[in-house]
């Protein structure tokens, strides 16, 4: 009987894959309405899906681990026991995995004492000898000795659960260089770390073929030991029961009694009510519909349930991609602009710059081979230019792109990558094919970056644009009116705006990095050699291990908070000790790690200057929860304020040599504004709006003295804890910030909540609100999804309710700073002006002015910062002027 005429027999390693998934999937972008994260589930049944439209399998099971616990922990109790405990976030999410492939009927083993593995050798066993063509699915290699001529394993590769490697006698061979039955000896001399089984020492992969090529089998391997020279040799002899104990342990058994035989797992049609409701629990829309699909396709489905509304058995149809340049382009893109089109910029790297566009319209695509300057590609130009509605996935380094080529870009309509990150702001998809996969749970086709010669051809940019749009419309449909706003109105004419000021960069003095290098070096070897003199001897001081060597054993001081490899010595940790417990080599540490981080610093920006003189970061929209921009490649934004030598590296970022001066602006107490604003309370809005010291007003109410009786030590107080509140500080965090009894600091809190009754209702109001609608909101509608307030886990419900309490703050900050910036950048244009915004740094704005232009510039930045919000309460502005960064400072 030949392999197409043979039954197929699909058996799947549950946990393996479900872990795989668990990990290629963001976790906080699969969460039902009832807390519960589903990202495992959802990549094992994507895959799934694949698999059952693929390999149009007759028999089917999932096989699971009971426990971790088996007959071979028995024998060596440390069988893995390297592998940590399990993540929070994937508990719960077995059962609901198996609750849906019973709704989808289809049958889940497990046998006590045995693990999911010795299921799939004895059911592969069972099958080859019945006749049964078999499919593994695993992502555990012991199972590479299963596979035979009737047996193939399909192994995920590292893109998670998306892509299979096919391993069948021949790949294992080519792989290897032995026999698939060969592996476990292998496996059994290098060790494996997953399962915590200890090889011989400085053998890898290359000398145990070797020897399983010569001598066939461990056994036989360590009856010739004698023959084997060298270190390798002796440590054979050495460690010998290691092999042969990893022998016994990874041979799969393929005789354990199971409930069912092959010819009990055919399979058999959905419950399509029993799917339905499980999926809806789940929250899997797209994945309903794919899965039903599948099923009507091949006639599994139960009929008794009814469809209760119609199927699509249509398989999507790629359109063919057209290469198109002169008129026929013109005419393509005439076509096309009034519903616009996705695009997507082919970059080559290096000098070489643009190389191609793909094009895609809503029923077919196009590819635009590109060359500068032609007569050709007028009407592309003239059409990127023009407010014809495009479509991208993250448009801002195509922008940068587009501009250095010389190109304009107008009519951005949409980015899917911001989308998604509006949506869930806790991460964003970091390729298309990522987001092809969440969106429409479809599959880009992409070559495995790991692979020496790629299996998978390229996909073409205009097919590529195809998928974008069709992400595009679906993620339309999904947004709500307020997150459409912020995209529309916010995010999208920001990407213009910061690919300029990218491209812009700001000019770095090298001098002066040159000179605070060498001083951070001089000192840090001087705070090293006075903490190895405290001491009596050299230590890493970068190494945490040593570091605890040093305070805890030597020094006897007391211990910090424990870790999972002794105690903490981070910075908090560090200066908490030094509080409490002072000694010099402690003093001397941090003072060596604060010069060591700001060298770092200074190193990085050093290293950052390109050939124009400038450092251009890159911001990144999507890169904080809250809606603040982020700055990377060099961050900008993490350069010491309150230091002398924070501000010494600020002072080499200077005004280029064609302006005049450089203009910083920044919000003053953006967040108490933004406080007083959403709790409307009296006290707090009375302060600002007469000018007043917010910190020194409120410590008068707090300790009921006059304003002028207010102390240093009374602002500190008020200062830190109104900040405090709005990021859920408790009475604890706020006596250990301020070295106060934690009584004191409660009477601290409850005393600022008696005068200020508002900020108290606000608080509790704004989490509660969350609990209830499953996000909190900004002033502008930026939503941000809380699902851990209802968890069961105390630790991720306690994390959610203080993110939520200042998450509308934060964010209507960010949306505050975004629309000043926005208003900025259109002012600059219509008034024609040369000056140039180069940096945005938490609530701080930096410019370059151009001659003659500073009243100009700083009547548009008063303005525009000072009115971004209508609020309750005054958006106060302050301006500094100055040749660098620091002395533009206010």
């Amino acid at each position: 009987m030949s392999d197409s005429e043979k039954p197929t027999l699909l058996i799947i390693d549950g946990h393996s894959l479900a872990f795989r998934a668990f990990y290629a999937l963001p976790v906080d972008s699969f969460v039902n309405r009832d807390g519960q994260h589903t990202n495992a589930i959802h990549g094992f049944i994507a895959m799934l899906i694949n698999l059952l439209s693929q390999q149009r399998p007759t028999h089917i099971a999932v096989a699971f681990d009971i426990s971790r616990y088996s007959f071979r922990t028995r024998e060596y109790p440390e069988y893995k026991g390297t592998r940590g405990e399990t993540p929070p976030e994937f508990v719960g999410q077995i059962p609901l995995l198996e609750e849906a492939l019973h709704a989808m009927n289809i049958t889940t083993v497990t046998k006590e004492d045995f693990e999911a593995d010795d299921i799939l050798a004895t059911l592969a066993t069972q099958g080859a000898a019945e006749g049964y063509r078999v499919l593994i699915v695993s992502g555990d290699r012991d199972t590479i000795q299963l596979v035979n001529d009737d047996v193939t394993l399909l192994y995920p590769n590292v893109r998670g659960v998306s892509e299979l490697k096919v391993y069948d006698p021949a790949a294992v061979r080519e792989r290897y260089g032995i026999e698939p039955y060969q592996y476990p000896e292998i496996a059994a001399l290098v060790g494996e770390t997953s399962d915590n089984l200890v090889g011989i020492d400085k053998v890898g992969e290359k000398t145990a073929v070797k020897w399983v090529q010569q001598y066939g089998t461990v056994d036989e391997i360590v009856a010739h030991a004698d023959e084997i020279k060298g270190v390798v040799g002796q440590n054979l002899r050495d460690q010998k029961e290691n092999a042969l104990r990893n022998r016994r342990l990874n041979r799969l058994l393929t005789d354990v009694e199971l409930p069912v035989r092959p010819g009990d797992l055919e399979r058999r049609a959905l419950n399509e009510i029993a799917v339905r409701d499980i999926f809806a629990k789940l929250q899997f829309k797209t994945l309903l519909e794919r899965l039903l699909k599948t099923a009507a396709e091949e006639g599994h489905y139960d009929a008794s349930g009814g469809f209760s509304e119609a199927i699509e058995t249509g398989a999507v149809t790629i359109p063919p991609v057209r290469t198109m340049v002169d008129e026929e382009l013109a005419n393509w893109l005439a076509k096309n602009s009034a519903d616009g089109a996705a695009i997507g910029v082919q970059v080559e790297l290096g000098p070489a710059g643009i190389i191609g566009f793909g094009l895609a319209g809503a029923d077919d695509t196009v590819y635009v081979p590109w060359a500068a300057g032609r007569m050709d590609y007028q009407a592309l130009e003239e059409w990127l230019a023009s407010s014809a509605p495009k479509y991208f996935f993250h448009a801002k380094p195509q922008f940068k792109a587009l501009s250095r080529a010389g190109l304009i870009v107008d009519g951005l309509a949409f980015d899917t990558r911001i989308a998604s990150w509006l949506v869930r702001p806790g991460s964003a998809p970091q390729s298309l094919a990522e987001q092809v996969y969440e969106v429409l749970g479809e599959t880009l086709p992409v070559s495995d970056p790991n692979q020496l010669v790629a299996l998978t051809d390229t996909v073409s940019p205009a097919t590529e644009a195809w998928y974008l749009r069709r992400v595009a419309e679906a993620q339309a449909l999904a947004l709500d009116d307020g997150t459409r706003a912020v995209l529309d109105d916010i995010e999208l004419p920001l990407v213009a705006v910061l690919s300029e000021m990218e491209l812009t960069g700001v000019t770095i003095d090298p001098e002066v990095l040159a000179r605070l290098r060498g001083e951070l070096t001089d000192k840090a070897n001087d705070y090293a050699a006075r903490a190895y003199a405290e001491i009596g001897h050299e230590v890493n001081l970068g190494s945490p291990k040593q570091l605890q060597q040093v305070l805890f054993d030597e020094l006897q001081m007391p211990k910090t908070r424990a870790t999972k490899t002794g105690f903490s010595t981070d910075a908090a940790s560090l200066a908490d000790l030094q509080e409490k417990n002072p000694h010099p080599f402690l003093g001397l540490l941090l003072q060596h790690r604060d010069a060591t981080k700001l060298k770092q610093i200074v190193e990085t920006l050093e290293r950052s200057v390109e050939t124009d003189g400038r450092v251009h970061t890159t911001y990144d929209q999507t890169g904080t929860s809250t809606g603040r921009i982020s700055s990377n490649d060099p961050n900008l934004q993490n350069i010491p304020v309150r230091t002398e030598e924070g501000r010494e590296i600020r002072s080499a970022i200077r005004r280029g040599d064609e302006f005049e001066t450089l203009l910083t602006a920044d919000y003053s107490q953006i967040e108490m504004r933004i406080m007083a604003h959403l709790s409307e309370d009296p006290g707090l809005i009375e302060a600002f709006n007469a000018g007043e010291d917010l910190h020194r007003f409120v410590g008068a109410r707090i300790f009921g003295v006059t304003p002028a009786e207010v102390t240093p030590a009374m602002r500190t107080k008020v200062k830190a804890m109104s900040y405090g509140l709005a990021y859920g500080l408790s009475p604890f965090g706020l006596s250990k910030q301020l070295r106060i009894e934690t009584a004191e600091a409660k009477q601290l809190m409850s005393d600022y909540f008696e005068r200020f009754g508002s900020v108290r209702d606000y608080l509790r109001g704004v989490v509660e609100q969350a609990r209830v609608d499953g996000y909190t909101e900004t002033i502008f509608g930026r939503r941000r999804p809380f699902a851990d307030l209802t968890s069961t886990n105390r630790v991720l419900r306690d994390n959610a309710e203080r993110a939520a309490l200042n998450a509308p703050i934060q964010g209507s900050a960010a949306d505050i700073m975004k629309i000043a910036m926005l208003g900025i950048a259109g002012d600059l244009i219509d008034q024609k002006l040369s000056s140039r915004m180069l940096l945005q740094v938490h609530d701080e704005l930096i410019f370059e002015v151009a001659t003659g232009e500073w009243d100009a510039l700083e009547a548009i930045v008063r303005d525009r910062m000072a009115h971004a919000a209508d609020l309750r309460v005054p958006l106060d502005v302050q301006v500094g002027r100055g040749d660098n960064w620091d002395a533009a400072a206010h």
